[in-house]
């Protein structure tokens, strides 16, 4: 079974998104199960309805999951582990104050060290825990060796017992820390691959020592993606509101450091040839500039029909004028801002006025013509007027524009609309 496991205190940013996609993806190769699990421990930070948020977004870019379980709902199994693991000395109890330990880390700092707990409180006499009525908090037992971890990209990594440290399991308030409650939640849920940022790479030995001191002797593999630079200051949410399509979206976040065997896929394409070995291990920068590109790819690929509904219309004549403009334009918002126009009031320049009457009136007696040609000739034998000033005239009418595709092409697609645009 595989996991994503977002936190409902915010916007899901792009770099959630692709680690969902990925887990999502190789859940599917192995014919796992693939859960979400919503890590709202943290009350104070929780935003009500971001939990329901992400699932929709989820949703909304194609990636299943089996069940929604949230993070909340187990603290009772926290407790009741953290409880095992004092009774077997393998945590204990610590009084430090935080502003003891916020010494520490000051001492450590300016020494140029790194900061690890001095396990003071480790080896209390019980009569001394028992008595104390300070708050407490409980510190799991560092290991006693190097946690060493195969990753499937990064290959080989160690970490010594005092950077997984004899760190907090429970705080004061006998809620869990992240790491205590990730570890247990990825046993009970019985994860069996971990694909997660490269950024949370100090958070697993922590885990994974967690689980152990556990007894749980389940091996768990390890996938940690190179970082996607930018990635937590771009919402997934403000892409869409940009015009850029899920699917265009997934494709760009499958390609990048990535070795695909094409530029433009789709999800189930990627299903084919996805492989965690291929992923590049150096930091990726997102490229905006790139993502541009493959969405107006994708918009091409798009029925006629349904390209119009992205302006506004479920008209395939529409949608096959928006395709003229998909030269100019990379977005649907983008698209829309060209298409939206022809539809409004146009506002005409003072030394164009007489020459638009006159073509205004010319259009609205004229015949139907089904080609551009038939239709500028019939203007300019009615209205004697020049060429140049002609089609000035007639790309302002017809586009609302001062540029853009080639007139025949517009009106090619918008015959049947004159009515409607030139009143």
């Amino acid at each position: 079974m595989l996991r994503f496991a977002p936190s409902p205190t915010g916007d899901m940013h792009i770099g959630d998104l692709r680690i969902a996609l990925f887990n999502y993806i190789v859940a599917r190769q192995r014919n796992e199960d693939f859960i979400v699990r919503i890590e709202d421990t943290d009350k104070e930070q929780n935003i009500e309805g971001k939990d329901q948020e992400i699932l929709d977004l989820l949703s909304l870019f194609g990636i299943e999951y089996t069940q929604v379980i949230y993070q909340s709902q187990n603290v009772r199994f926290h407790a009741a582990m953290a409880l095992q693991l004092l009774h077997e000395k393998k945590a204990f109890s610590c009084f430090c104050s935080s502003a003891w330990i916020d010494n520490k880390k000051q001492e450590a700092l300016n020494a140029n060290k790194d900061y690890s707990y001095d396990d003071a409180c480790r080896n209390l006499p019980a009569e001394l825990v028992i008595d104390n009525t300070n708050p407490f908090t409980v510190r799991i037992i560092r290991p006693d060796k190097d946690i060493i971890i195969q990753d499937k990209i990064q290959g080989k990594m160690s970490f010594t017992p005092d950077a997984v440290d004899s760190f907090i399991i429970m705080n004061q308030d006998k809620t869990p820390t992240y790491n205590f409650a990730s570890g247990v939640d990825d046993m009970l849920s019985d994860i069996s691959l971990i694909i997660r940022d490269d950024k949370h790479r100090n958070n697993t030995p922590r885990q994974e020592h967690v689980r152990r001191s556990l007894a749980y002797d389940k091996t768990i593999e390890y996938a940690h993606i190179p970082t996607l630079s930018d990635a937590d200051s771009l919402s997934v949410k403000s892409l869409l509101e940009e015009g850029y399509l899920p699917e265009a979206i997934l494709n760009y976040l499958v390609s990048i450091g990535n070795d695909t065997p094409k530029e433009i896929f789709t999800m189930n394409e990627a299903m084919e040839f996805f492989t965690l070995e291929k992923i590049s291990k150096d930091l990726i920068e997102f490229n905006i500039e790139t993502l541009q590109y493959i969405n107006k790819e994708h918009l091409k690929k798009l029925d006629p029909k349904e390209l119009s509904r992205y302006v506004g219309f479920a008209d395939e004549e529409i949608g096959n004028l928006a395709y003229l403009y998909l030269e100019e334009v990379s977005t649907t918002k983008e698209l829309k801002s060209k298409i939206a126009p022809i539809f409004t009031e146009r506002v005409i320049p003072k030394e164009l006025n007489a020459e638009v009457k006159i073509v205004v009136e010319c259009i609205k007696q004229a015949p139907y013509f089904d080609e551009f040609s038939a239709f500028q000739n019939y203007i300019v034998e009615n209205t004697n007027l020049e060429e140049k000033s002609l089609s000035q005239v007639l790309r302002l009418l017809l586009s609302n524009a001062e540029d853009g595709p080639d007139l025949n092409k517009i009106y090619k697609y918008l015959k049947n609309y004159l009515g409607e645009i030139v009143k």
